[in-house]
C-alpha cells in the first residue's frame, strides 16, 4: 500500500468528478468530492455504480473517487492525461467490467503503476441475464502451447502464431510479448489481444510469449518463449513478399505501435484491429505516385454501392464509427483528375458487444457479489483494515438483501409482469423477479429504433392495455412521449443508475432509494 497524503488531495483537484444527470440540455454539474480526503488508501472507481459500492465498503478508511462523471457516456468515456495520472497514484482501481467500460483496457495499456490493483466488479457475474453460466466455479486449465512456428523466418515476414491453452473456455484477455535476449525486459505487442498473433519479422532474431490474463487483470498463465530465427541470407539472396495483401507492424516516433496493411499498390497505415460505435476512425494512404487529390468512398459491403465521401480529398480518411462494420476504399488522381493508383476495399471492423447487457448492477442479488470482490481488493491492499472492510461490506450486503425482498414482495403476486421500456437496459431486474422488458430500442441509446418498430410497440400498447412507457432518466424521452401520445398512455422514468439523478443528490440519496424509487415506478405496470 502506498502512503500518499498530498497524493489524496492531487487525486481530488485532478479528476473530482461530477453525478450530474446524464441531460439533452446543459446542466450545472455538481463535483463529486472524495469520500475521504486525509485517508491513506486511494481507490478510483469508474463509474457511479461502482463508486457507491467502493464507497460503501471502503467507509472513512479509504479515499474513494469518482473519474466518469454524470454528464458523461461511461460506455465510450476517453480518460483524460490526468485521469492516467490519478490512476498511476492510486492503490485501486475498480470498475464494472470491459463490455461495460470499452476503453478500460486501453487506459492499463498505458499506467505505469506496478503495485495498482485492479478489480473488474462485475466480470463472471454480468452474463447472468443472458446465459446459463454462472462462473461460480474456476475454469482448470493447462499449459499455454504455441502453434504455427516456422524453422526460420526473413525481415518482413509475418509471423503468424496461435495461443492454445487446454480446458480454458471463458478468459479472452489475451497479451503477446517480445524480448531481444534473455536479459532483456519484455515488451508488449500493441494492438494484439487475442489467441492469434500476426507480427512482422523485424531484422534479429527474438523471443515471443503468450500471457493469459484474468477477471481482475492478473496474470492467469502464460506460455514458454518460443524464438523466432531470422536468417537474412546476406549473401544476396533477398527474400521477396509474395503478395501484397501482407500485415506489418511498424512504430512511430514516440515508439507506439501502428498496424500497416498492403492495399492494392497504397499502404495504409493507422488502422486498428476493431473499433467501437463513437470511436474515431483514421486511416492514412501511403504511395510512391505523384498524387494531386484522393477521393474516398465507403460502402456497408461488397453487395452495396459505393457512396463518395464530400470534402475528404487529402491521403488522410477520418470518419466516425457508426455501429456496423464497413469497407472504405481510397483513389488517388492526378493533376489532370485522372485515377493514378487505387487501395483495395480496407474494411472498418466495429465490434458493440450488441448482444451484451452490462447493467448487471440493477439485480441486488449480484450486487453483493460485486460488494465481495471490492471488499477482497480493498483487503488485498490494506490488510489492516479488513475487520473494516469486511463489516461495511456485510453492512450494505445486508441491505441489498432487504431491497431484493423488496423486489420479490412487490411483484410476487402480480398477473400484468410486463412493461415497455424506451431502451432495454433492465433486463436483470425482469429476470431476477419473473417480469417480461418489452423495449423498444436495443441496448443502445445511440441507436434510434425504426418507424416499423415504433409503430409495433405502439400497437402491442393498445392492445394489451399498457398503461406506462418508461424512460431511463436522464436520457432523451422523445421516443416514449411519442408513442404516449398516440396511444394515450402514461410516461414514467425508471432509474438506469450509470449516473445519479440531481434530484436524489440533492436530498442526499443514493442506490437503494433509486432502487427503491424503480419499484415504484414499476408498480404503474406490473399488478
Amino acid at each position: 500500500m502506498k502512503h500518499r497524503w498530498l497524493g489524496s488531495a492531487l487525486l481530488t483537484l485532478m479528476i473530482g468528478t461530477t453525478l450530474a444527470a446524464c441531460s439533452t440540455e446543459e446542466t450545472e454539474e455538481e463535483t463529486m468530492e472524495a469520500t475521504n480526503e486525509d485517508a491513506e488508501v486511494s481507490v478510483i472507481a469508474s463509474f457511479y455504480p461502482m463508486y457507491e459500492f467502493a464507497s460503501q465498503v471502503a467507509g472513512d478508511r479509504a479515499n474513494v473517487t469518482l473519474m466518469v462523471g454524470g454528464g458523461d457516456d461511461p460506455h465510450h468515456y476517453e480518460p483524460s492525461a490526468q485521469d492516467v495520472a490519478a490512476v498511476n497514484e492510486a492503490d485501486l482501481f475498480v470498475y464494472s467490467s470491459p463490455e461495460m467500460e470499452f476503453w478500460a483496457e486501453s487506459l492499463f495499456d498505458t499506467i505505469e503503476n506496478d503495485d495498482l490493483k485492479i478489480v473488474s466488479a462485475a466480470e463472471g457475474v454480468n452474463q447472468t441475464a443472458h446465459s446459463e453460466d454462472d462462473h461460480e466455479e474456476e475454469t482448470e486449465v493447462g499449459v499455454i502451447s504455441i502453434e504455427g512456428l516456422a524453422a526460420h523466418y526473413h525481415t518482413g515476414d509475418t509471423v503468424e502464431l496461435t495461443a492454445e491453452m487446454e480446458g480454458n473456455d471463458s478468459l479472452d484477455h489475451w497479451h503477446w510479448y517480445t524480448r531481444t535476449a534473455e536479459d532483456a525486459k519484455w515488451e508488449a505487442i500493441a494492438e494484439e489481444l487475442s489467441p492469434k498473433l500476426a507480427y512482422e519479422a523485424p531484422e534479429e532474431s527474438l523471443e515471443i510469449k503468450a500471457v493469459l490474463y484474468g477477471d481482475d487483470h492478473e496474470v492467469f498463465a502464460e506460455s514458454d518463449p518460443v524464438t523466432i530465427e531470422i536468417e537474412n541470407h546476406e549473401d544476396g539472396d533477398t527474400h521477396e513478399e509474395d503478395d501484397h495483401e501482407s500485415e506489418e507492424t511498424s512504430t512511430n516516433q514516440e515508439g507506439e505501435a501502428n498496424e500497416v496493411v498492403q492495399s492494392g499498390d497504397v499502404v495504409i497505415a493507422g488502422l486498428a484491429g476493431h473499433y467501437h460505435s463513437g470511436d474515431e476512425v483514421t486511416i492514412v494512404a501511403e504511395t510512391e505516385e505523384e498524387v494531386s487529390e484522393w477521393k474516398w468512398s465507403v460502402r456497408k459491403d461488397e453487395n452495396s454501392e459505393w457512396e463518395v465521401v464530400p470534402d475528404q480529398i487529402t491521403e488522410q480518411f477520418s470518419s466516425s464509427a457508426d455501429e456496423e462494420s464497413f469497407e472504405v476504399q481510397g483513389v488517388g488522381l492526378d493533376a489532370e483528375g485522372e485515377e493514378v493508383v487505387n487501395t483495395d476495399p480496407v474494411e472498418i471492423i466495429v465490434e458493440n458487444h450488441e448482444n451484451e447487457d452490462t447493467h448487471s448492477w440493477l439485480d441486488p442479488v449480484l450486487v453483493q457479489e460485486q460488494v465481495d470482490a471490492i471488499r477482497d481488493a480493498l483487503i488485498e491492499v490494506d490488510p489492516e483494515g479488513e475487520e473494516v472492510y469486511t463489516e461495511n461490506a456485510a453492512n450494505f450486503n445486508k441491505r441489498l438483501q432487504e431491497l431484493d425482498q423488496e423486489f420479490q414482495d412487490a411483484f410476487a403476486d402480480a398477473e400484468n409482469r410486463t412493461f415497455v421500456v424506451q431502451h432495454q437496459a433492465f433486463g436483470y431486474i425482469a429476470e431476477r423477479y419473473n417480469l417480461e422488458q418489452i423495449a423498444v430500442g436495443g441496448l443502445s441509446t445511440e441507436v434510434e429504433p425504426s418507424p416499423s418498430r415504433i409503430a409495433e410497440i405502439g400497437a402491442l400498447v393498445e392492445e394489451n392495455n399498457v398503461p406506462v412507457i418508461y424512460y431511463q432518466q436522464g436520457a432523451d424521452s422523445s421516443i416514449a412521449q411519442t408513442i404516449a401520445a398516440e396511444t394515450g398512455t402514461e410516461t414514467a422514468v425508471l432509474h438506469d443508475l450509470e449516473s445519479l439523478s440531481e434530484e436524489l443528490q440533492s436530498e442526499n440519496l443514493g442506490y437503494i432509494e433509486a432502487m427503491e424509487q424503480n419499484i415504484e415506478a414499476l408498480k404503474l405496470s406490473i399488478n
